[in-house]
């Protein structure tokens, strides 16, 4: 019997689309160590330590789904750097606020990911935030060149039911349906434990206090090390460079400092992270230098125990056929994120409903993997990025068990297939006519591979 292939999220065409714009730390390398040119399409470059880097990131993305030659590594790259090249030469336009927001979310991913800044810059030898942000504004630039080429190229691709019928016999005649992994649909009840009125008061006293003393001369380096919660402030002392209006932080955060003069510290004001003062060091075009402290209530443990209890009581309810779930997330939950929609928990890598079993975090899969649909999980204890300590509980909304794609059943994910192996084939007809006026420098050690396209420009293909 054939082993069946289970279908990642990604074909090949969402797959490199998706590794270029998230930038793996591969793509700094060449600022450590520039090493021998493999191709030169256009203008822009292959280097040889980009085909391993970029093969590994595959296999990890794919969870070693996908395997993929050295040479088929660097069709793949050669086809990104043509797609760049003719980016140019239609004149494709990508924005200085699109650029400034990938480099910004970049950072922040680099630095949750390396604990500081300072260490994301040391890691890759870079000079200083200026340099890295530099180098990043020129890959983004790129990774946005790619991408809207890309969609210039499909944007007037469709698939009709009937050519999604012939794509799916194609694959059910070849044994090649694939196999869809376990999703299921959740939703979620979150009793949040909140602070005392005097807790918060007492927060917000201490700030003020803080203030003052920074507005008479204190150093407010040495005040944010000493009283602030803020993880990283060991590293930084309360300094989160710069920010921009574009920048991936929460927006009353972004308000304050934005209403700020240079070296003026705010009043003391709330985010879902805790209380805050804020020091504006300096403007800087469209950026802002800004330091903080941060404080975050403290949660007695009688509180903690209250809250759990409300929690349980509500299941109670529920299951004694007292409220439904729905109503109940209505009347009782803090979460505003999904308090209007009846508790339903979005997965924030595709923005549905639905989640892949398999895929989820360890913890979060033991709690749900044996419920059947309508059954609750127990009342468990979280804790967001913010600091706040909740109990929760959650219901198997919808459940779909592995299965063998099925025309009826997974039409829309049937027809999202066809329509990129559509789009990957418009693609590739594109690029076979682009090779042949664009210029392609091979080094020799390259020459060995047999391509899909004509990228050698031997005469007679």
């Amino acid at each position: 019997m054939q082993q069946k292939t289970t279908i990642s999220k990604y074909t090949k065409l969402t797959l490199f689309a998706a590794l270029f714009g998230l930038m793996s730390f591969s793509t700094f390398a060449q600022k450590i160590k520039i090493d021998g040119v493999a191709v030169v399409v256009g203008k822009n470059i292959v280097l040889d330590s980009d085909i391993d880097k970029f093969k590994q990131e595959i296999e990890i993305r794919s969870e070693n789904k996908i395997k993929i030659s050295d040479c088929e590594m660097l069709e793949e790259l050669m086809e990104q750097k043509l797609l760049a090249h003719h980016a140019v030469i239609d004149s494709v336009l990508v924005s200085d606020p699109e650029i400034a927001a990938r480099v910004d979310r970049s950072v922040q991913y680099f630095t949750q990911q390396y604990g500081s800044v300072d260490k994301v810059i040391k890691a890759y030898g870079f000079n200083d935030l200026d340099d890295l942000k530099k180098e990043l504004h020129s890959v983004q630039t790129e990774n946005l060149l790619i991408e809207k080429e890309q969609q210039k190229i499909t944007e007037k691709i469709d698939v009709t039911p009937e050519e999604v019928r012939i794509f799916y016999n194609g694959l059910k005649e070849k044994g090649e349906l694939p196999e869809f992994s376990a999703e299921i649909e959740l939703a979620q009840i979150v009793i949040t434990a909140k602070p005392t009125d005097a807790e918060t008061e007492r927060i917000l006293n201490k700030l003020a206090e803080l203030k003052k003393e920074i507005e008479d001369g204190a150093n407010f380096k040495m005040k944010a090390i000493i009283n602030s919660d803020d993880p990283s402030v060991a590293q930084n002392g309360g300094n989160l460079g710069e920010i921009t209006k574009e920048t991936n932080f929460i927006k009353e955060f972004k308000e304050m400092a934005f209403s700020l003069d240079p070296n003026q510290i705010s009043k003391p004001f709330k985010t879902d992270f805790g209380y805050h003062i804020i020091k504006l060091h300096e403007i800087k075009g469209n950026a802002r230098v800004v330091s903080h402290i941060l404080m975050q209530p403290e949660i007695p443990d009688a509180k903690l125990t209250e809250t759990r209890e409300i929690a349980e009581k509500l299941i109670a309810d529920i299951n004694d056929g007292k409220i439904t779930f729905e109503e109940a997330v209505k009347k009782y939950s803090d979460d505003d994120e999904t308090k209007n929609n009846g508790g339903l928990i979005l997965n924030p890598y595709t923005g549905e409903s639905t989640f892949d079993l398999t895929g989820m975090d360890p913890a979060l899969y033991a709690r749900v993997a044996e419920l059947k649909k309508g059954e609750l999980t127990e009342v468990f204890f979280d804790q967001n990025r913010s600091g706040e300590k909740m109990y929760k509980f959650m219901i198997m909304r919808d459940r779909t068990d592995t299965h063998t794609a099925d025309i009826v059943n997974d039409y829309v994910k049937i027809q999202e297939l066809a329509l990129t192996k559509k789009k990957e084939e418009t693609v590739t007809k594109w690029a076979k006519e682009k090779i042949k006026d664009t210029y392609i420098k091979m080094a020799d050690d390259h020459r060995k591979c047999t391509f899909e396209k004509n990228w050698k420009k031997e005469t007679g293909k």
